[in-house]
């Protein structure tokens, strides 16, 4: 799992949380100074620190900050420039990304949305360092596409899933052997829903994620068609990722009882959807940015879409073991 890269010290006169910060913008868009602090310097009682260094980081063109929309106190929110983004693709280490922010694109009103994309992954960090498990602050990417058909895309039918957040998290257990510890490396695809969009729409991000699920990449032969060759029945998945990442629904930007109310209808929509029945290798499952945020990742906070109604763990195992796994 990528860290963040260290810089040569000398490197335009950037101190080393300074260059701490960059692939970490770059990788995540937009971040408070709070956030900032509590990834790379989770002791630190003050942001005071982190905004001198990112004023350094001003002063040398590397970064810019938009004013927060729903902020009364005028709190900033920072990127990496264009030059910034070039420093940090320079040094190899992190995957150059197509997208990056700009001036009006941090002022826009994906703003509260991008932020709360990166509140979900700093919790799991969080919560990682109080078990004792592995994620750090450059283990979660956002908007990562992966194809779910092959040749164009027709309309009313993506070609591409987009998750909010590919995540990835080393959770370890102890095996009762000499202090020995199991170590699971568990990745998530990660869905914030900030009560704007409708249930129809969330049910259909389902159906993408079980079309995945599935989906099988056919060679290309001839005029960019698709043949289906015998033998050729890998699916696309199984390239990136050791098994089916689980899905997490993360609702928020309501009251407790609204989001409660979401996560009921999309349930019933799944259960009356025979579409996502057939999908075995789906493991999805609802909460709330606040609770993964107050209790963790594997408090019993996480409701499957399918199935059992009770609260389980991101894992998504039955509520009972989950439940005891939590009280350890």
């Amino acid at each position: 799992m990528p860290r963040p890269r260290f810089l040569d010290p000398t490197d335009r006169g950037l101190s080393r949380l300074g260059q701490e910060i960059l692939p970490v913008l770059y990788r995540h868009r937009l971040l408070t100074a709070c956030q900032l602090t509590q990834l790379l310097r989770p002791a630190s009682t003050s942001t005071r620190y982190v905004r001198r260094q990112l004023e350094v980081l001003h002063s040398r063109g590397l970064v810019d900050a938009s004013i927060r929309r729903t902020s009364r106190a005028g709190e900033l929110l920072w990127y990496t420039t264009v030059l910034g983004c070039e420093v940090v693709e320079s040094g190899g280490e992190i995957a150059p990304r197509a997208y990056r922010m700009t001036e009006d694109a941090a002022a826009s009103q994906l703003q509260e949305h991008t932020l709360a994309v990166n509140t979900m992954g700093l919790a799991f960090v969080q919560h990682a360092r109080r078990r004792g498990d592995e994620c750090g602050p450059l283990d979660w990417d956002p908007e990562v596409a992966h194809r779910l058909r092959d040749g164009d895309s027709r309309l009313g039918d993506e070609a591409f899933l987009v998750p909010d957040a590919v995540l990835h998290y080393i959770h370890t257990t102890p095996t009762g052997d000499g202090g020995q510890q199991q170590r699971m490396l568990l990745t998530f695809f990660c869905e914030i829903d900030r009560a704007t969009m409708s249930i129809a729409r969330l049910a259909a991000k389902l159906h993408a994620y079980a079309r995945y699920a599935r989906y099988i990449p056919q060679p290309v032969l001839g005029r960019g068609r698709p043949k289906t060759a015998s033998g050729y029945r890998r699916e696309a998945w199984r390239a990136r990722y050791p098994s089916f990442p689980r899905v997490l629904l993360i609702l928020d930007g309501a009251s407790a009882g609204q989001l409660a109310k979401r996560a009921d209808d999309l349930r019933a929509l799944a259960a009356a959807d025979g579409r996502l029945q057939p999908a075995v290798d789906l493991h999805a499952g609802i909460t709330t940015l606040e609770q993964l945020r107050c209790h963790g990742p594997f408090a019993p906070i996480v409701t499957p879409v399918l199935g059992d109604p009770n609260p389980t763990d991101v894992l998504l195992r039955p509520s009972a073991a989950a439940a005891a796994v939590a009280c350890v």
